[in-house]
């Protein structure tokens, strides 16, 4: 079954879209089944549960970090984390900073925008974006390479489709002046269609490839 959902997905989005099959809770087989129908890259939201699947799993994997990340735990992946989705504050990214350093490597991430009101969603607001954008870019070792937002839990399509639509306008200007800048990640296994005709070019799905949980 995770092949055939995989393969759908393939054709439906092409070679323009990047595809991150969120493994959260899943186990070791149904990741090794997503990477022998072709999968590379996998999303994983708690940092104990992603090094044991890069201790026990194949290191062509591009692993995503896609939850919050708080900063005493980057040590434990910057020696492998291929991206981190969840840059929010300049505490973390100064921590995602000096650990790269320390792995003689630089960190690829996105930094996530604050676009639902919803209180428990994080990441930076539009107001204070240009200033934490200018302060990470100061950072040697990390590499910023596009944004990411979780857009609110609701049935109202038009709210989430405003919400990737504001995101998408920010992701668009900075593209102008930031050639480093090519992820716009937006979208779930419920929305992403939506994401997708906003400008989405990168989408994180879990239960539409794994199963629900």
């Amino acid at each position: 079954m995770i092949k055939k959902r995989l393969e759908s997905f393939y054709q439906e989005l092409g070679k323009d879209i990047s595809l991150v099959a969120v493994s959260k809770t899943k186990t070791i087989e149904d990741i090794m089944s997503a990477y022998n129908s072709g999968q590379r890259l996998f999303g994983e939201n708690r940092v104990q549960e992603l090094t044991n699947k890069y201790s026990n799993l194949p290191k062509d994997i591009k692993w995503n970090m896609i939850g919050n990340l708080q900063s005493n735990k980057v040590k434990y992946i910057a020696s492998f984390v291929d991206l981190i989705h969840s840059l929010d504050s300049l505490k973390l990214a100064r921590e995602i900073n000096k650990q790269a350093e320390k792995n003689n490597r630089v960190i690829d991430c996105l930094v996530q925008i604050k676009i639902s009101k919803e209180e428990t969603k994080h990441g930076v607001s539009f107001e204070n974006f240009d200033e934490f954008y200018k302060n990470v870019k100061s950072l040697k070792f990390i590499n910023i390479t596009g944004l990411m937002g979780m857009a609110s839990f609701t049935d109202d399509k038009n709210l989430i489709k405003d919400e990737f639509k504001s995101i998408s306008s920010l992701y668009k200007k900075l593209k102008l002046v930031d050639k480093n800048i090519k992820y716009l990640s937006i979208g779930m296994s419920n929305d992403y269609n939506l994401a997708i005709n906003e400008g989405g070019n990168m989408i994180r799905i879990g239960s539409k490839i794994f199963g629900e949980r």
